[in-house]
């Protein structure tokens, strides 16, 4: 017997009905959630270098994992992306990857896919692809060894470039992220932009945003997407496209690679317009903004033995009050959330 055993096989009766709309009408149908709030790696921009983590009690089981992840199924969420953290240092991680792949067999759900930061794709790819995931991204800063280490505070480029070998070996396609950071990366985005085409795999750049108490100033570390966006264009023919993956970027094709580019700009250019997400954090709090400090929180609903009908109503209650746009200001002294990226889930 599985831990999964007594979790249905799909959404139960209770959960369908109307899809989850926001107070603004935008239509929730995709579902970012947090397995772990831990990493293997230490970003610069994401985290404090000596993190404390969270204790094990104040964690979702991934059998409750499991079960807010359906309750969003079961009222129209298409879309499930495993983030952390890092999602493949969670216990179990691949046990609730294929419990959710039932979704996907059963109609119920278009996509399960994850961010990961690569080091442990070599080992797992085949299995993510066995369990029906077939899109994933992997973030991914720099092809500078040094800097890599740097930025990561001891991370090994080499693990993360033999975990993108695997995965497309496995059959997964992958996007690769990277942040753009005005002193580290910034002259490095015309190779990291060929790199990525030339492996087949499409790049997003983000905006740094301010998430969290860390270290370093992000006055320093911004870089406007439109100001690499017209650098680009000096020197490449970017063609917009209509593309939509369900996230929040802006995609144009690179006539001379051949190859697709995202940008994500939180701080440049407001995106919330369109938003469809939501995020839960591994501790069972959910979040309708990133950029917000609006929280509800669904471990306390599962662990005082709601059933499916008062987690879909608290689920609906909690969407409906969706703010209209997140408060991101680059330049404010304090960040525009406390949290950490890692908690939030990326």
């Amino acid at each position: 017997m599985t831990p999964y055993d007594n979790i249905a096989a799909a959404p139960q009766a209770a959960l369908s009905g109307k899809p989850l709309v926001d107070g603004f009408g935008r239509t929730v149908t995709y579902l970012r959630l947090s397995v772990t709030d831990r990493c293997d790696l230490r970003c610069v921009y994401c985290m404090a270098e000596h993190m404390t983590f969270l204790p094990k009690a104040e964690v979702l089981t991934l059998e409750e994992l499991d079960r807010i992840a359906s309750a969003f199924v079961g009222l129209g969420t298409r879309k499930l992306r495993l983030t952390g953290g890092e999602p493949l240092v969670r216990k179990g991680m691949l046990d609730l990857v294929r419990s959710l792949g039932r979704h996907l067999r059963s109609g119920a759900l278009d996509e399960l896919t994850l961010t990961t930061n690569g080091t442990r794709l070599a080992d797992f790819a085949g299995e993510l692809a066995d369990a029906g995931v077939r899109r994933i991204n992997v973030s991914l800063d720099t092809l500078k060894p040094d800097l890599f280490r740097r930025l990561t505070r001891g991370g090994d480029l080499g693990k993360v470039l033999a975990g993108v070998a695997a995965a497309q070996a496995a059959g997964l396609s992958v996007k690769i992220n990277a942040v753009a950071l005005r002193d580290d990366n910034a002259a490095e985005i015309p190779d990291l932009i060929a790199w990525a085409h030339g492996e087949g795999c499409d790049l997003t750049l983000i905006e740094t945003m301010p998430l969290g108490e860390i270290e370093a100033d992000r006055t320093d570390q911004y870089l406007s997407l439109a100001a690499v966006r017209r650098e680009v264009e000096s020197f490449w023919t970017l063609e917009d496209l209509p593309l939509s993956t369900g996230g929040p970027a802006r995609y144009v094709r690179v006539a001379e690679t051949g190859g697709r580019l995202g940008f994500i700009t939180p701080l440049s250019h407001n995106f919330c317009e369109a938003c469809n997400r939501v995020r839960l954090t591994c501790t069972g709090t959910l979040h309708t903004c990133l950029g917000q400090e609006d929280a509800t929180d669904l471990r306390a609903v599962l662990r005082d033995g709601a059933d499916d009908a008062e987690l879909a109503r608290v689920i609906r209650e909690a969407v409906l009050g969706k703010p209209k746009g997140h408060d991101f200001e680059i330049a404010r002294a304090q960040p525009a959330v406390t949290r950490h990226m890692s908690t939030t889930g990326g």
